[in-house]
């Protein structure tokens, strides 16, 4: 069975949900870890599964079509729409819990940011200044996720997001750099910037680049009508940007260079806080899983916090293996300096973030970041 779309076979969902289930069979022989493949044969022998009309069928298609394209996927499925892990929650559920290692299937998550009196100064663990990064993925309430928005829609989202830059603007000063050509009958796009713009800021890492070749997000329809809808705001002091327009359709973060986590904690958390503050501005959630993100892994917190750690005995190799097998049981990943799949720093410097997003309070993703720090000098310095 190819993997091209319903509509362009014409089919009804169906006569291509036995197809799909085939598919599923023969991916899972070579590759049991692809868990969209693993849950939707599983989904589509409960009632919920067999049921589903031609509409919602077309829908739940997208959602796993990555992980039909892909057959190498860990997780292999992208929501559409906010409602999708409420539509087909007998689907996701069992993929999110999975994922996340809730074997109770009860958990439910809870937003908290209250860190307390809790100093994290890493000077405190004999550190000095170090590179701090948090982030994280949001979208909004009344709109399709990515994968699932036409171009129209991209432009009415960057259209709506405006009044929230400005008012960022206002507050932290910067400009707002944007890749839509034109905002059709909404106007001239006054933020346009060039095509050597553009490369700067991706050679800067302050833009994401085009997204057409990752295969994953292709599949998922997430990389489509490039360039619409895409951009990034920046603050004048360069510690502050927010993506708009890829995997989710914000991503917002911050970054210093200093010793202590919660000032850039603290930055993210007031950012949102403005943001969440524009008429017509609501960050979509779900009830079980916190803030709702295209892709089941950032479920949540949404939050990655990192910072670049050098440790040049863990790494004498060259490489980050050893690393690895120490961060691994302290919850952390490791990372090359330029982020996933780049290599470690030739002074022994990593990226080190702590690996869970969902169930899990965003205060205690800080507090296991600076434990992990002060458990990952410890050996190294023994």
């Amino acid at each position: 069975m190819t993997t091209t779309s319903i509509e362009k076979k014409n089919q009804s969902w169906v006569t291509l949900k036995d197809e799909v289930i085939k598919q599923c069979h023969d991916i899972l022989q070579d590759n049991p870890g692809n868990r969209a493949c693993k849950y939707t044969v599983e989904y589509l022998s409960t009632d919920e599964g067999m049921n589903l009309s031609d509409e919602d069928g077309a829908t739940f298609y997208k959602c796993i079509k990555t992980g039909l394209d892909n057959p190498d996927s860990g997780l292999g499925c992208y929501a559409m729409q906010p409602e999708d892990y409420t539509k087909f929650g007998g689907f996701f559920d069992k993929v999110v819990r999975d994922y996340h290692g809730d074997e109770t299937g009860e958990k439910k998550h809870i937003t908290d940011w209250n860190t307390g009196d809790v100093s994290y100064d890493v000077k405190e663990l004999g550190q000095d200044e170090l590179s701090m990064r948090v982030r994280v993925g949001r979208n909004l309430v009344g709109f399709n996720l990515p994968g699932n928005m036409t171009k129209q829609e991209r432009i009415k989202f960057e259209v709506r997001m405006l009044p929230a830059f400005d008012d960022l603007i206002a507050k932290y000063g910067g400009k707002v750099h944007s890749l839509s050509p034109d905002f059709g009958d909404k106007g001239v796009n006054t933020n346009l910037i060039t095509d050597d713009e553009y490369k700067v800021l991706v050679n800067d890492h302050v833009m994401f680049k085009d997204m057409a070749a990752d295969p994953f997000l292709n599949s998922a329809g997430i990389s489509n009508d490039w360039p619409y809808g895409r951009g990034c705001w920046q603050s004048d002091d360069k510690m502050r940007i927010i993506w708009f327009g890829e995997e989710d359709q914000l991503r917002i973060m911050c970054m210093k260079k200093g010793s202590n986590l919660l000032d850039v904690f603290s930055n993210l958390n007031e950012m949102l806080l403005t943001v969440q503050c524009i008429d017509g501005i609501e960050f979509a959630k779900d009830e079980n899983y916190g803030y709702i993100t295209s892709c089941p892994s950032n479920l949540g917190t949404g939050m990655r916090a990192s910072v670049h750690v050098k440790i040049p005995q863990l790494t004498a190799d060259g490489t980050d293996k050893r690393a690895k097998e120490v961060c691994k049981p302290l919850g952390l990943s490791v990372r090359g300096t330029g982020g996933e799949h780049t290599p470690i720093g030739a002074d022994g410097t990593v990226d080190i973030s702590p690996s869970s997003r969902l169930f899990i309070k965003e205060s205690e993703i800080i507090g296991m970041l600076y434990e992990g720090i002060k458990q990952l000098m410890e050996i190294e310095n023994a």
